[in-house]
């Protein structure tokens, strides 16, 4: 057993000492011991505790690996998660001052991704392990709004019917105002007998909708998710941000940053969780590039009430990008790229010089190098607001403002 001194935690979660040594569920500050695998740590013992340290509020911690930071406080994840952010800015150069960091709630996640196996006496569901593929049972998980825990024993019947012992289910679970919505990925190849057996589970575990595969196999109740004014029923599986109140904190501040604007565009779209509430007081043109989202959009706009136009257009904006003069006309635009950003797009954003841009991102990185392009096209970027929606969890949400300042 050798002892090290952890020096700052990596963007993962694990504690960082000199070599470098990783060692899991440790914090800065700490003396630690433990058996030296590589460059990791294992079986790690704390010798000296950091003041930062507290009880993790779940029992399934020390082997679920949904959560890596519930031994921290939450004041040190919020200055951590911040941290981040402006570590990855200042690689582009960037100083930006940081506008707090807004925590959703614990048991607050409306959707998730559980993996589901058969086993000899039945299955199991939850998430994987700690560095592991093991399934882990979590059935009092502290993220998930109780509501969802009650999609595991749904997780594990979907299994029983339709799984394999050799592979995992996929089953994404979202609530929704008609109960819980369903969508099941890697199970068996649909037939005639399957179909039968998967639409009588529905109908006993009381479900609004279950897709196999892409496919709807049952829709008893259709699943509504409400954005501003208007009701979508999103396709199955579609995006949709973790907590509500992680997407109340990113509407205020894009609303916020847009505020005047008549004619916004919004690009990354999804099913409309900004453009709709946004067509409150502005015309929305929303690019998506998943045609199904945008026919719902489309939909949940033209059976809302007093709308301004939003108009749905189906483009891939990693492959096609909006061109500068598509932008013409347009007073502000919001950008909510996947992980990897979306450098191609606001290439042609920056040589456009809309007035104003609401950049929400999940990944501090690749939002570095986009703001960096955008200020050197003239912008000059706003605080910077942290979003964390996936508490405990080494991911980082972020949403900024652009003004053009040069003409």
């Amino acid at each position: 057993m050798t002892e090290h001194v952890i020096e700052r935690l990596g963007h993962q979660g694990d504690g960082i000492a000199p070599g470098p040594v990783f060692a899991p569920m440790t914090l800065p500050g700490e003396v630690v011991s433990g058996t030296l695998n590589g460059q990791r740590l294992d079986q790690v013992r704390i010798v000296t505790p950091s003041s930062d340290r507290v009880a993790a509020p779940c029992r399934h911690f020390k082997t679920c690996g949904g959560c890596q930071v519930q031994h921290a406080s939450d004041g040190f994840v919020e200055h951590w998660k911040a941290g981040i952010v402006r570590e990855a800015l200042r690689a582009q150069g960037i100083e930006a001052e940081i506008a707090g960091v807004e925590t959703s709630p614990p048991k607050s996640r409306r959707r998730a991704g559980l993996s589901a196996r058969r086993t000899k006496k039945g299955a199991m569901a939850g998430f994987h392990g700690r560095a592991s593929g093991t399934i882990v049972e979590i059935p009092d998980c502290q993220l998930l709004h109780p509501d969802l825990i009650a999609a595991l024993p749904v997780a594990e019947a979907l299994a029983v019917a339709g799984g394999s012992r050799k592979g995992e289910l996929n089953v994404s679970v979202t609530l929704s105002d008609g109960g819980l919505d369903v969508a099941v990925r890697d199970g068996k190849p649909l037939d005639r007998d399957l179909e039968v057996a998967l639409a009588q589970q529905a109908e006993a575990l009381d479900l609004a909708r279950l897709s196999w595969d892409g496919e709807v196999i049952a829709m008893r109740r259709a699943p509504g998710q409400i954005f501003g004014p208007a009701r979508v029923v999103p396709p199955p599986g579609a995006f949709l941000q973790a907590t509500p109140q992680g997407e109340a904190a990113l509407l205020r501040a894009v609303t916020e940053i847009t505020e005047g604007a008549a004619r916004i565009a919004d690009l990354f779209a999804g099913c409309g969780t900004f453009a709709l509430p946004l067509a409150r007081r502005a015309e929305v043109l929303a690019v998506e590039g998943d045609r199904a989202m945008i026919a719902a959009l489309d939909r949940g706009w033209r059976e809302a009430q007093g709308l301004k136009r939003v108009e749905g257009v189906t483009r891939d904006l990693f492959r096609n990008p909006l061109l500068r003069d598509e932008f013409k006309g347009i007073d502000a635009v919001v950008i909510d790229p996947p992980r990897a950003g979306a450098e191609a797009q606001v290439t042609e954003l920056a040589e456009a010089r809309v007035p104003v841009i609401a950049h929400v991102s999940c990944n501090p990185v690749t939002f570095a190098r986009d703001a960096a392009r955008l200020i050197a096209a003239g912008y000059a970027m706003g605080p910077v607001r942290v979003v964390d929606q996936f508490r405990w969890s080494s991911h980082v949400e972020l949403v900024a403002g652009f003004r053009l300042t040069s003409a």
